[in-house]
Protein backbone atom coordinates (compact mmCIF):
# COMPACT_ATOMS: atom_id res chain seq x y z
CA UNK A 1 0.00 0.00 0.00
CA UNK A 2 1.34 3.37 -1.03
CA UNK A 3 0.93 6.87 0.69
CA UNK A 4 1.91 9.79 -0.66
CA UNK A 5 1.49 12.67 2.26
CA UNK A 6 1.59 16.41 2.29
CA UNK A 7 1.84 18.23 5.46
CA UNK A 8 -0.74 20.76 4.70
CA UNK A 9 -2.02 24.02 6.12
CA UNK A 10 -5.47 23.20 4.85
CA UNK A 11 -7.05 20.80 2.40
CA UNK A 12 -10.52 19.71 0.80
CA UNK A 13 -12.27 17.58 -1.52
CA UNK A 14 -15.27 18.13 -3.90
CA UNK A 15 -17.32 16.19 -5.91
CA UNK A 16 -19.74 17.58 -8.72
CA UNK A 17 -18.85 20.73 -7.16
CA UNK A 18 -19.37 20.35 -3.53
CA UNK A 19 -17.05 20.03 -0.46
CA UNK A 20 -17.23 16.41 0.56
CA UNK A 21 -14.43 16.73 3.06
CA UNK A 22 -11.71 19.08 4.62
CA UNK A 23 -9.17 19.93 7.21
CA UNK A 24 -7.08 22.27 8.99
CA UNK A 25 -3.57 21.85 9.55
CA UNK A 26 -2.74 18.46 9.46
CA UNK A 27 -1.93 16.10 6.54
CA UNK A 28 -3.69 14.72 3.34
CA UNK A 29 -2.91 11.22 1.94
CA UNK A 30 -3.23 10.64 -1.32
CA UNK A 31 -3.53 6.56 -0.97
CA UNK A 32 -2.90 3.51 -3.69
CA UNK A 33 -3.27 0.11 -3.08
CA UNK A 34 -1.44 -2.84 -4.68
CA UNK A 35 -2.90 -6.35 -5.67
CA UNK A 36 -0.73 -7.58 -2.80
CA UNK A 37 -2.07 -5.81 0.02
CA UNK A 38 -4.01 -6.52 3.08
CA UNK A 39 -5.69 -5.35 5.82
CA UNK A 40 -2.18 -5.47 7.67
CA UNK A 41 -0.85 -3.34 4.96
CA UNK A 42 -3.75 -0.95 5.42
CA UNK A 43 -3.17 -0.84 9.34
CA UNK A 44 0.72 -0.49 9.03
CA UNK A 45 0.57 2.23 6.25
CA UNK A 46 -1.62 4.18 9.01
CA UNK A 47 0.74 3.69 12.42
CA UNK A 48 3.45 5.09 10.14
CA UNK A 49 1.07 7.96 8.59
CA UNK A 50 -0.15 8.71 12.41
CA UNK A 51 3.88 8.66 13.49
CA UNK A 52 5.73 10.16 10.69
CA UNK A 53 7.58 13.07 12.21
CA UNK A 54 7.03 16.15 9.94
CA UNK A 55 6.01 18.55 11.89
CA UNK A 56 8.33 21.33 13.49
CA UNK A 57 9.17 20.99 17.41
CA UNK A 58 10.09 23.83 19.59
CA UNK A 59 12.97 24.40 17.86
CA UNK A 60 11.90 24.05 14.53
CA UNK A 61 13.25 20.44 13.62
CA UNK A 62 10.98 18.13 12.16
CA UNK A 63 10.11 15.77 15.27
CA UNK A 64 6.51 15.64 15.95
CA UNK A 65 4.09 13.48 14.10
CA UNK A 66 -0.03 13.77 13.72
CA UNK A 67 -0.77 12.67 16.62
CA UNK A 68 1.43 14.87 19.09
CA UNK A 69 0.43 18.16 16.80
CA UNK A 70 -3.43 16.85 16.86
CA UNK A 71 -3.60 17.79 13.08
CA UNK A 72 -6.51 16.51 10.98
CA UNK A 73 -5.54 13.59 8.55
CA UNK A 74 -7.84 13.52 4.96
CA UNK A 75 -7.30 10.40 2.85
CA UNK A 76 -8.26 10.32 -0.72
CA UNK A 77 -7.74 7.33 -3.03
CA UNK A 78 -5.81 7.38 -6.11
CA UNK A 79 -5.29 4.42 -7.56
CA UNK A 80 -2.76 5.90 -10.27
CA UNK A 81 -0.02 5.73 -7.35
CA UNK A 82 -0.02 1.86 -8.37
CA UNK A 83 0.94 2.88 -11.85
CA UNK A 84 4.12 1.33 -13.24
CA UNK A 85 6.07 4.33 -15.37
CA UNK A 86 9.37 2.40 -15.63
CA UNK A 87 8.94 2.25 -19.22
CA UNK A 88 6.89 4.13 -22.25
CA UNK A 89 4.71 7.12 -22.74
CA UNK A 90 1.58 5.63 -20.94
CA UNK A 91 1.45 4.26 -17.68
CA UNK A 92 0.11 0.28 -16.88
CA UNK A 93 -1.44 -0.14 -14.12
CA UNK A 94 -1.21 -4.35 -13.79
CA UNK A 95 0.08 -4.12 -10.07
CA UNK A 96 -3.25 -2.17 -9.11
CA UNK A 97 -5.34 -3.60 -6.85
CA UNK A 98 -8.83 -4.30 -8.77
CA UNK A 99 -11.49 -1.99 -8.00
CA UNK A 100 -13.10 -4.20 -5.37
CA UNK A 101 -10.24 -5.04 -3.56
CA UNK A 102 -8.89 -1.64 -3.45
CA UNK A 103 -12.89 -0.15 -2.09
CA UNK A 104 -12.27 -2.60 0.65
CA UNK A 105 -8.83 -1.89 2.04
CA UNK A 106 -9.27 1.70 1.37
CA UNK A 107 -12.61 1.64 3.42
CA UNK A 108 -10.65 -0.59 6.28
CA UNK A 109 -7.98 2.20 6.08
CA UNK A 110 -10.71 4.92 7.02
CA UNK A 111 -12.40 3.20 9.01
CA UNK A 112 -9.68 2.24 10.88
CA UNK A 113 -8.30 5.64 11.07
CA UNK A 114 -11.70 7.06 12.74
CA UNK A 115 -11.07 4.42 15.50
CA UNK A 116 -7.29 5.48 15.82
CA UNK A 117 -7.15 9.35 15.18
CA UNK A 118 -9.95 11.96 16.48
CA UNK A 119 -10.09 14.01 13.08
CA UNK A 120 -10.17 11.90 10.37
CA UNK A 121 -12.01 12.98 6.86
CA UNK A 122 -11.80 11.22 3.60
CA UNK A 123 -12.58 11.54 -0.01
CA UNK A 124 -14.88 9.01 -2.43
CA UNK A 125 -13.81 5.99 -3.61
CA UNK A 126 -13.54 5.85 -7.32
CA UNK A 127 -15.07 9.24 -7.74
CA UNK A 128 -13.91 12.38 -9.82
CA UNK A 129 -12.50 14.32 -7.24
CA UNK A 130 -11.34 17.96 -7.21
CA UNK A 131 -8.54 18.01 -4.35
CA UNK A 132 -7.10 21.72 -2.96
CA UNK A 133 -4.48 21.87 -0.66
CA UNK A 134 -1.99 24.38 0.47
CA UNK A 135 0.92 22.13 1.16
CA UNK A 136 3.30 23.89 4.04
CA UNK A 137 6.87 24.00 3.40
CA UNK A 138 6.30 22.15 0.81
CA UNK A 139 6.87 18.77 2.98
CA UNK A 140 5.97 15.10 0.99
CA UNK A 141 6.54 11.96 1.51
CA UNK A 142 6.49 8.92 -0.18
CA UNK A 143 5.36 5.83 2.27
CA UNK A 144 4.92 2.05 0.91
CA UNK A 145 4.07 -0.79 2.79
Amino acid sequence: MIGLIQRVTRARVSVEGKCIASIGTGLLALVGVQRHDTEASADRLLRRMLGYRVFADAEGKMNLGLDAVGGGLLLVSQFTLAADTRKGARPSFSSAAPPDLGRRLFEHLVRRARETHPEVASGRFGADMQVELLNDGPVTFWLET
